[in-house]
């Protein structure tokens, strides 16, 4: 077994399962190799663990409405939710792929960790079965399942940021996008979100809706419209009467 599978406590009868869903598109970029990439095995995995988790919030918790469950599993599923449990396996260091991907962060991306967690499962699922692949998910999962938090007030986490900064202040928050990467059909946006001249947060999607309300729920756990701001209007400094022939009322220079 190797270290991943180890890890996993899970040797895959099928090697090549594992080495397809390791493998990211841009090594088949450079190698001209474009048929053998872990996107099919991605495709299949967030379905299946759609359908774990989907269940598991079934039974947890019996009380909560359906769209409630919803928001929770889209939570769970999410690409920051699946980078942590790419992050408890140290995934990204047993990833295959191009040079460029490498030297411009790809080991540590959220998109690359999130996909490869998919592809990672779909190829766990080929090879094995639904009840092997449930019971690896939850194990893993379990202490990122423990600590989420069921709060109905991050349902909407934009909304939710909108009614306590409205509280303090009329003017609502604006959301930027500051950055944009990837192919056409496969943008990643990373949003900031502004409020009265501050930066209150940053969030990253694969739209610009999703990379908004992954900047507020950011915002919302930051707090930073709580921290007093500079003043704009306080007038400059001026030193004292006289102070320039006088060294020790001279303000020294801060550098």
């Amino acid at each position: 077994m190797n270290p991943l599978e180890q890890r996993l406590k899970y040797k895959f009868r099928n090697s090549l399962l594992l080495a397809e869903a390791l493998t990211h598109p841009s090594l088949g970029h450079e190698t001209k190799r474009h048929h053998f990439d872990n996107q099919r095995l991605e495709f299949l995995g967030d379905a299946v663990l759609q359908l774990i988790f989907t269940e598991y919030l079934f039974d947890q918790f019996p009380d909560l409405s359906e769209g409630f469950l919803t928001k929770i599993r889209a939570r769970i599923v999410s690409r920051e939710g699946l980078r942590i449990l790419a992050d408890r396996l140290d995934l990204g260091r047993y990833l295959l792929m191009g040079r460029g991907e490498e030297c411009n962060g790809g080991r540590e991306r959220a998109s690359t960790l999130s996909d490869a967690f998919e592809a990672l499962i779909g190829a766990m699922y080929l090879d094995s079965d639904f009840v092997t692949v449930r019971r690896v998910v939850l194990t893993e999962a379990r202490e990122f399942l423990e600590d989420l938090e069921i709060d109905p007030s991050d349902n909407n986490p934009k909304g939710r940021l909108q009614e306590l900064l409205q509280a303090i202040s009329p003017v609502s928050p604006t959301y930027s996008i500051i950055h944009q990467s990837g192919p056409e059909h496969q943008k990643t946006f990373i949003t900031e979100v502004l409020w009265e001249g501050r930066n209150l947060g940053s969030g990253e999607g694969r739209s610009k809706k999703e990379a908004e309300i992954a900047a507020a729920r950011v915002a919302l756990h930051l707090g930073r419209w709580k921290e007093p701001s500079p003043d704009p209007q306080a007038a400059p400094y001026s030193p004292p009467e006289n102070s320039t022939n006088n060294p020790a009322t001279t303000p020294q220079s801060a550098g």
